[in-house]
């Protein structure tokens, strides 16, 4: 059986893994994998500079999702998991230039604690008498998608989707609370209100099982509990042990696809003038590059990943010396929420997030620009883009903690166009239509960050899964014919 992979970031990786492992084993499997850029991994970037480990794309994963530590458990990375320092978690809102730290109790959106929620500077006394009144919402049927700024508006006010709803998920998404998806962005709230009205009741009966699951869950842990894992030497480690695993007659890298066309028993990639035919095809480009390759197979199809939004997102290190800038703030970092009107949507402090990756005495600050409301940044030069971040900086930490005139060791820049996919409203529905397009179209399977969970862990577990799938499928056919 030969199939065709179309991307090489995480996804792709992934999946020839897998089919890698299958043909060591013995199973009758061939593949080649297309990537149009010269290097493998996609937005999983490292370096290290001076000592510091710096991540140009996602730092970490949530640990616990399991796909990603699986993976690195199989690759002999288990030794160099790093999970999160969350004995210094905490994480601050700018408020009028001042940060005002998440109150206790807060989970995710719902806040479940009544004196911490009164007590803090986060919210106006409208909004904390109407979440304490949230209470009595009663149950409401379940009804059609709507937007997560509409669904957290209904229970606790305009207030609440400003400076808790759009700040949280737009460093998660880089996208709109007012355009995401709450059923498929935030199922488990959606089903809360269903049951209970109250997402404050919803939240507090459930927390007995997410404490049980908790605990379950920290067993699978990397040394211990951890919100998040990283890798010790940069993300760049899981890429370098799965291209290490991979035959690398298999891989082509500077080789964008141009063409997919349906043939006789299978399908057509044509790339470089030469097309080669193949039993089936993992696409694990960008929706919107997907669309475009299979428009001319299924028009329907085309237009329905075409129809994904994306958003783009800029990342920045900026690594100081410690005796040179004022004490920060405790924690891990700030969001910004968009109505504060700066570039900056939040920053993270990452000498603190993950210790060890850091030469003693330094400072990294990751700042994240971009997202739906941001995409002109991205043609400013990177010394435009650095002076804003460092006089933004200085303006919400102080100038006293960190003056523009302090100039950092070392900058570092980059540039994700169209990289994250943004689940919005209706986005559930248009799975259901893609997966009834897909499945008249046998040997074909799709994955990456658009479908079925943006993280890490989730490109993981799809990729890994649609070779499993083909492969099984492949197993079949080749059965009945014998």
């Amino acid at each position: 059986m030969r199939i065709a992979i179309v991307g090489g970031g995480i996804a792709g990786l992934a999946a020839a893994y897998e089919l890698e492992k299958a043909r060591a084993a013995g199973a009758s499997v061939d593949y080649t994998l297309y990537e149009e850029r010269a290097s493998l991994g996609g937005s999983l970037a490292s370096e290290t500079v001076n000592g510091a480990v710096l991540e140009r794309g996602p730092d970490s994963f949530l640990t616990e999702k399991p796909a990603a530590i699986e993976l690195c458990r199989e690759l002999g990375l288990g030794g160099e998991l790093l999970p999160s320092n969350d004995v210094e978690r905490k994480t601050y809102i700018v408020v009028r230039n001042r940060l005002v730290a998440l109150p206790d109790g807060l989970m995710f959106l719902v806040p479940t604690k009544l004196i911490p929620t009164a007590l803090t500077r986060l919210f106006g006394l409208q909004t904390k008498m109407r979440m304490g009144l949230e209470l009595l919402h009663g149950a409401r049927p379940s009804g059609g998608d709507e937007s997560v700024a509409a669904l957290v508006r209904r229970h606790f006010g305009q207030e609440a989707v400003d400076r808790l709803a759009d700040p949280l998920l737009s460093g998660i998404y880089g996208g709109d609370a007012e355009q995401l998806s709450a059923q498929t962005v935030l199922p488990r709230l959606v089903e809360m209100e269903t049951k209970y009205g109250s997402l404050t009741r919803g939240m507090l009966a459930a927390h007995k099982r997410m404490k049980g699951a908790a605990k379950n869950s920290s067993k699978t842990r990397s040394g211990g509990a951890g919100i998040f894992t990283a890798l010790r030497g940069g993300m760049s480690q899981l890429v370098d042990a799965l291209v290490a695993r991979i035959d690398p007659a298999r891989l082509r890298t500077g080789t964008p696809v141009s063409a997919i066309r349906r043939a006789v028993g299978g399908w057509s990639v044509e790339a470089g003038g030469i097309a080669e035919s193949y039993d089936a095809l993992i696409v694990a480009a960008p929706a919107w590059a997907a669309g475009d390759l299979l428009g001319p197979v299924d028009a329907a199809l085309g237009s329905e990943l075409g129809g994904i939004p994306y958003s783009s997102s800029i990342t920045m290190n900026l690594v100081y010396d410690e005796a040179k800038i004022g004490a920060l703030p405790e924690g891990f970092g700030f969001l910004v929420p968009a109505v504060e009107g700066r570039a900056m949507l939040a920053c993270t402090f990452v000498h603190r997030k993950f210790l060890g990756r850091t030469p003693p005495g330094k400072a990294v600050l990751r700042a994240f620009l971009g997202g739906v409301n941001g995409e002109a940044l991205l043609a400013e030069s990177d010394e435009s883009l650095v002076a804003t971040v460092r006089r933004e900086l200085s303006e919400i930490l102080g100038g006293e903690t960190l003056s523009a005139d302090v100039a950092p060791e070392h900058a570092q820049v980059s540039r994700w166009r169209r990289a994250m996919a943004q689940y919005a409203v209706g986005h559930k529905e248009r799975m259901q239509r893609i997966a009834a397009r897909v499945a008249e179209l046998p040997g074909l399977r799709l994955v990456g960050n658009a479908y079925d969970g943006i993280g890490v862990p989730d490109c993981i577990r799809l990729g890994r899964q649609a070779a499993r799938e083909l492969m099984a499928a492949g197993a079949k056919t080749t059965t009945a014919t014998v």
